[in-house]
């Protein structure tokens, strides 16, 4: 059987990232695909729980992201096409580079729009308070603005169709042009 991918589709909320994964799972290459949305991960957490945005949260986010690390690469050991749907800031890419040190081919694709459009668009998605929902998505917007070496592993997205999104990140995982590599 031969060894499916990881796909990390990350960016700030309301760039496309849960409407284009789950898109790429199903239209995937492989015969096998799935599509992880890494906020699943946290919603198991009944006791104890803390707001994965909060500083004091990073123990807490380092455990959901080994969790779903875990099961990413179980389903792409067995021939999954795996699409991770998230929040991957660099900030969180050591574990996924130790996988691609144990011979997974990682996939890391950051859409981003511009901070208008992200705005427009995640503005009223959650179940915070307008105000600290302005506030949060304004940071993480700040937080995959400038990427540094990840740059080039970025799509824009503000004025593509999900379409346009779709047919990107696919000639994206065809070229191999956002590997993560050691």
């Amino acid at each position: 059987m031969k060894q499916g991918r990881i796909i990390i589709i990350t960016g700030s909320p309301g760039t496309g990232k849960s409407t284009t994964a789950s898109i790429v799972a199903k239209e995937s290459s492989l015969p096998k695909a799935v599509h992880m949305h890494t906020d699943d991960f946290y919603h198991y957490i009944q006791k104890g729980a803390i707001p994965p945005f909060l500083p004091e949260s990073q123990e807490q986010n380092l455990i959901v992201i080994e969790a779903f690390l875990e099961a990413a690469k179980r389903f792409a050991r067995g021939g999954y096409d795996v699409i991770i749907d998230g929040i991957v800031g660099p900030w969180f890419l050591n574990p996924w580079l130790n996988v691609v040190q144990d011979n997974f081919e990682v996939h890391y694709i950051v859409l981003r729009a511009t901070k208008e459009e992200t705005m427009k668009r995640a503005i009223n998605r959650t179940k915070l308070d307008e105000n600290d929902n302005i506030e949060l998505v304004e940071k993480m917007w700040e937080q995959f603005n400038d990427l540094g070496t990840y740059e080039s592993n970025i799509i824009e997205t503000t004025n593509q169709s999900t379409e346009e999104s779709v047919s990107a990140i696919k000639a994206v995982i065809e070229k191999k042009s956002s590997l993560l590599t050691i």
